[in-house]
């Protein structure tokens, strides 16, 4: 079978990543990963709508506010 590469593939690895910066740089690199949630679920609801891809941005979103959160 050929694989055949998606869009969430990219955000999923966007995640990874916004992690990897998270416990390399520390919490303020959380508002790149707010930005691409927020990014994901406005293409959820307007072109894919689908809601399990709205409900994983909507968690990563809300993931990203509690760092920020936990700077001031």
């Amino acid at each position: 079978m050929k694989y055949k590469f998606e869009y969430n593939d990219l955000r999923a690895a966007i995640t990874v990543v916004n992690v990897v910066l998270i416990m390399k740089y520390g919490l303020s690199i959380a508002w790149f990963g707010l930005v691409v949630a927020f990014i994901g679920m406005i293409k959820d609801v307007s072109v894919d709508k689908k809601w399990n891809g709205f409900i994983m941005h909507m968690a990563n979103a809300i993931l990203n506010i509690f760092f920020l959160a936990q700077i001031f």
